[in-house]
């Protein structure tokens, strides 16, 4: 069974070995193993009704997720989602609190910035589609880049399928990653365990493997220069302003210079992923770098592409 987030019909999520398939009825939400029976315990208002074989009983209740399904803990790590859809908040915060994680929810842009403020998580989930009346989620990123509490905050951001636009649009604004929705709950899980252990590696040395160790902590190629210490970079002597991610992607190519690096070195060192299937955000990334350090982006002379390959930083 193909087990995914979808907003408008059912939604399947796998959790401890049994999946959970719950069916939006009104008010109520259907929650039942793959066997029919329900695997949450009752909660008052319940009410039993048969399913559409008229053999198994179903057991409904209104969507809530007060008592958490586990004691928080100050040392479980923290989650701030921002989202106006009702039912994603309600599955994400199930899902990621039986994967161990605290969870909070807002639906509000503003909210989203108080709380960021309030609780210091340690990944924002943010939709780029909050509903006008309030702050869009573009601007919710930008305000959260230019704060110097929730600066470094990684923000993994939330768009529709065929938003190509947005989702370059809060790159360039600082998002560290994308979802489309629907997506898997698996890879929103893999997207966020990757983002983390990638925060956790820049706090230290950069790729785990000792790349990141070198004389004074300085990197240099040509008069391209990267201070690992500082998180610094300058181009002949003029300062480059670079978001996190960028950062990490140019210390794994001034790491390996005239090295060619393929995409999925790449995606493992620099995002985190093992696999990710078909992804532009590479491109993306090596384009906004390149409109940064290079003096001539369009016919770039540092990151040049290998066609078929990756990429290659040479002077």
């Amino acid at each position: 069974m193909n087990e995914y987030f979808e907003m408008y019909s059912g939604v399947y999520l796998s959790l401890n070995g049994f999946t959970i398939i719950l069916m939006k009825k009104g008010n109520y939400v259907m929650q039942q193993d793959a066997i029919g029976r329900s695997n949450l315990p009752p909660a008052s208002g319940e009410r039993i009704e048969d399913n559409a074989h008229g053999s198994e009983k179903i057991e409904t209740r209104q969507a809530s997720l007060a008592e958490p399904p586990y004691e928080q803990k100050p040392d479980l790590s923290k989650v701030l989602v921002i989202e106006d859809e009702e039912n994603i908040i309600e599955l994400i915060k199930l899902g990621l609190r039986y994967e161990g994680f605290q969870v909070e929810a807002v639906s509000d842009g503003l909210e989203g910035l108080s709380a960021a403020q309030r609780i210091s998580p340690d990944i924002v989930i943010l939709d780029l589609g909050l509903p006008p009346g309030s702050i869009d989620g573009l601007e919710v990123c930008r305000r959260l880049r230019i704060n110097p509490t929730t600066q470094d905050v990684p923000v993994l951001m939330l768009t529709a399928r065929g938003d190509v636009e947005d989702r370059v649009a809060g790159l360039k604004t600082g998002a560290d990653d994308y979802l489309t929705k629907p997506f898997s709950f698996e890879e929103l899980v893999a997207r966020i365990q990757a983002i983390l252990r990638r925060q956790h590696r820049s706090s230290g040395t950069a790729y785990g493997d000792g790349t990141s160790e070198r004389e004074g902590q300085v990197l240099q190629f040509g008069d391209l220069r990267l201070n690992m210490t500082t998180r610094e970079v300058t181009r002949a002597g003029r300062l480059v302003e670079l978001t996190a991610t960028e950062y990490n992607l140019l210390h794994l190519f001034m790491s390996h210079p005239r090295q060619v690096l393929d995409r999925q070195t790449i995606l493992n060192k620099v995002w985190g992923y093992d696999f990710l299937g078909e992804t532009n955000i590479i491109e993306v990334y090596v384009r906004y770098l390149r409109e940064k350090i290079e003096d001539t982006p369009s016919t770039p002379r540092l990151i040049q592409t290998v066609r078929g390959v990756g990429y290659v930083l040479k002077g």
